[in-house]
Order: C-alpha cells, then sequence, then structure tokens
C-alpha cells in the first residue's frame, strides 16, 4: 500500500486532496502545511506550500498520479510513492474499502 507525497500551493491543496479523495483515488489525504526552498528556472525560491499525503493502493497509484498532473497548477508537480513495509492490517483495509469504484 503506498502513501503518495506530493507538495502544493496553500491555495489549491484543499481541492486537489478533496477530488482525490471523492474520486476514490485517495481513501485519505493529510494536509501538513510546510516552508519549502528550492530551485527553478535558475532562481532560489522561498514559498509556503502544503505537503499532501494519500493514501492509495497499487492499483489506484498509476491513476492517482495522472489526476494529481491535471489538477496541479505547477508544470512539474512534485509526486514521491512511499511504499509501506508495515501497515497495521485493519488500516490497510480500510485503504482497500475507501478506494473501491
Amino acid at each position: 500500500m503506498p502513501t503518495v507525497y506530493i507538495t502544493a500551493p496553500p491555495d489549491s491543496a484543499h481541492s486537489l486532496a478533496r477530488a482525490l479523495v471523492d474520486e476514490r483515488l485517495a481513501a485519505c489525504v493529510n494536509r501538513v502545511p510546510c516552508e519549502s526552498t528550492y530551485r527553478w528556472e535558475g532562481e532560489i525560491h522561498d514559498d509556503e506550500e502544503v505537503i499532501l499525503l494519500a493514501k492509495t493502493t497499487d492499483q489506484h497509484y498509476d491513476d492517482l498520479c495522472e489526476r494529481v498532473c491535471e489538477l496541479h497548477p505547477h508544470d512539474v508537480p512534485c509526486i514521491e510513492r512511499f511504499d509501506e513495509a508495515s501497515v497495521l492490517d485493519s488500516f490497510g483495509e480500510w485503504v482497500h474499502e475507501e478506494t473501491r469504484q
């Protein structure tokens, strides 16, 4: 069961998280405010962002990534997959149930 790490601007993070859950691509998306420093097009930027931690399944991972790319305001959104080595059985079952189409 993967957790997908996504960063988004504060003004789009809520709607992005809601869309992923509403479309059953994620069972849950945690939103955590953060400050990011990064280089883009030769300049260093310091921006407020929101970390989205989307709980999904192997089956929905590709569709989730595609949907994030469609909805995200950045040309190159941060999307990283973390595969869980161990998950509480009842939580894993809940994620599978909530992402069922």
